[in-house]
């Protein structure tokens, strides 16, 4: 392996890769149509043999689930569909054996209505519990009746405060009203979160993936935040609770116990796409978190209305927010978090990708292709490497289950009331952005229900569930599962280059061909990728390689050769991925 540049700070979280599991949708062991800690467990040898070396599970805690457990009611015991502490106990010794880490979902911005601190604080103003969350007083409007302390809107409709008859005030919630927010401002709140994570890690977890992180200080004035949606009385105030003034202390002091336990962390951020403010979290130096989840690759498809109005992406945007991340970090001593789809977000090769039967596959390398050999820790979510797809075309409303989906919806009818236009065009558009796009069941074989569950699955399976699924897939060493093993693979062996090497957008006026290369100070590797489902011809650039020869690493058809020399045109098949790397006598392909 050749040397790798001196600046660079070795840790092994960031040679690791992550597999990412929604409990409820993965496998389930008991037939209740729920997936399960059992059913992990039972899976764990699949896992394994893809390659990667740590699992994080999306929260399992006990919840009431209005948003699937992103509403914690007892962050100390496990939600009784999904199993016990001890499944926990036993899926944590299972991953150890296999040499793999598990980590875990905190959410700490906010906990469920339920959870006895906030039935203590909504029960008097003068219970102990009350500055545990944010409560604030009302204005009035010109009839005496009460109005929300501010105009901000909440993630899943509506104004982010709700009104307390009983005591005369309202408490924030930036998601649901079952979701209220913690007040981070006091001490005591900061301090049983510390004793949360100490208690999962001195139980043997690895480490915390941690829900909108950034939220957890606030502007202390909750000023109105300004217009940027004229349509609404509910605004956007995010400019007032992401990255607020005491966030990073907040971090730090989460970082030093991280670092007593050598734990991984990853921290979601959105709502900011500042380079700086974001490398003051995963500055290697900074004793904050491991890195961080950025959302602004996310917002491509987002129309001027929001989420769910339409955008067509260019691939010049696409190329500049890449290189922008992955050379901000490498030369600021940061790391990324490289993902493409999570339990937030729809099924990659549907939207970036082509999710035709007869490409499909291929889309979906290639998009393996493309994130799998960026600088950064890589995060798979489950399905991903089996190329599943976003729902079926033919899906209406009810079959959705996602609160923001649905609460989007409500809205809709209510404001929108004649225009079917409107709500056929919203449709579509939950089918390509909504959350249950990556919610919908594992694929596992062709039997019923995609051998799921015995039971009624929570959410439908997808109908292709008879071609697409693991088993298939598992034994077929042409497929996706097998091409994102590869991927894996690679970065294992050449973490000099494709670990910790820089990074260079190459015919970065191309519209059609995106190409980059990974330099460490003894290799080069260029990876090419054509977005378009037609042949394009694209011309390598001269001495890329410096006189080398190279090797063709990895190519979704399987090619054999290609000129190193550069200068001659090269025709790309639709939708090809290939990997090239220098060989030098000290590399063994």
């Amino acid at each position: 392996m050749g040397s790798i540049d001196t600046e660079v700070h070795r840790a092994w979280w960031k040679e690791c890769s992550v597999y990412q599991i929604y409990t409820p949708s993965f496998k389930d062991s008991n037939g209740d149509g729920i997936g399960d800690l059992r059913g992990v467990i039972n899976k764990l040898d699949y896992i394994q043999n893809l390659g990667v070396d740590m699992v994080w599970l999306n929260p399992v805690f006990k919840s009431p689930q209005v948003d699937m457990g992103y509403d914690i009611s007892d962050y100390y015991g496990i939600h009784p569909p999904y199993g016990t502490a001890s499944d926990v106990d036993e899926l944590t010794e299972a991953l150890h054996q296999r040499g793999m880490k598990l980590v875990m979902d905190l959410v700490v911005n906010h906990t469920s209505d339920q959870h006895p601190w906030f039935q203590e604080s909504r029960s008097s103003p003068t219970n102990k519990y009350r500055d545990w969350y944010i409560w604030k007083k009302p204005k009035f409007d010109e009839n005496g009746k009460p109005q929300p302390p501010n105009n901000w809107a909440s993630y899943f409709g509506g104004s982010a405060w709700e009104y307390d008859e009983a005591s005369g005030e309202y408490y924030l919630h930036l998601f649901a009203k079952q979701q209220p927010d913690l007040n981070w401002e006091t001490p005591a709140v900061r301090a049983a979160v510390e004793n949360i994570m100490r208690y999962w890690l001195d139980k043997g977890i690895d480490g915390f993936r941690m829900d909108v992180i950034n939220f957890i200080s606030k502007h202390k004035d909750f000023p109105d935040a300004p217009i940027s949606n004229p349509d609404s009385i509910w605004q956007n105030g995010a400019e007032y609770y992401a990255c607020g003034p005491h966030l990073h202390e907040y971090l730090r002091k989460i970082g030093q116990i991280l670092k007593e336990y050598d734990a991984f962390s990853v921290g979601e951020m959105p709502e900011v796409n500042d380079c700086d403010e974001i490398l003051k979290a995963v500055g290697f130096d900074r004793g904050e978190l491991s890195m961080i989840f950025q959302f602004e690759l996310m917002g491509l498809d987002h129309g001027a209305g929001g989420k769910f109005t339409p955008r067509s992406w260019k691939m010049s945007e696409l190329k500049t927010i890449v290189s922008k991340w992955q050379k901000f970090m490498h030369e600021n001593n940061g790391w990324n978090a490289l993902y493409l789809e999570n339990h937030d977000q729809p099924r990659t090769v549907s939207r970036f990708g082509v999710d035709q039967p007869q490409y499909r596959a291929l889309s979906a390398k290639l998009l393996a292709t493309f994130l799998g050999f960026q600088s950064g820790t890589v995060f798979i979510y489950q399905g991903q490497e089996l190329g599943m797809a976003n729902v079926p075309r033919d899906w209406t409303i009810d079959r959705y289950r996602d609160i923001e989906t649905l609460n989007h919806w409500e809205e809709l009818l209510e404001t929108k009331q004649n225009e079917s236009d409107l709500h056929a065009a919203t449709l579509a558009e939950y089918r390509k952005k909504s959350r249950d796009n990556a919610r919908t069941p594992i694929q596992w074989d062709d039997s019923t229900n995609a051998g799921f569950s015995t039971g009624v699955p929570w959410i439908p399976v997808h109908e292709d569930y008879t071609t697409w699924n693991a088993n298939a897939q598992v034994t077929d060493q042409d497929s996706v599962y097998h091409y994102w093993s590869s991927v894996l693979r690679l970065r294992k062996k050449f973490p000099d280059i494709f670990v910790y090497g820089s990074f260079e957008l190459v015919s970065s006026d191309d519209s059609e061909v995106f190409a980059y290369t990974r330099h460490s100070s003894a290799n080069t590797a260029l990876v090419v990728l054509n977005f378009e489902q037609r042949e394009v011809s694209w011309t390598m650039p001269r001495n890329l390689f410096s006189g080398r020869a190279a090797e063709v690493l990895l190519s979704n058809y399987n090619r054999g050769k290609v000129s190193p020399a550069g200068g001659e045109s090269i025709t790309l098949a639709p939708l090809e991925a290939f990997v090239l790397l220098s060989a030098t006598p000290s590399l063994r392909l």
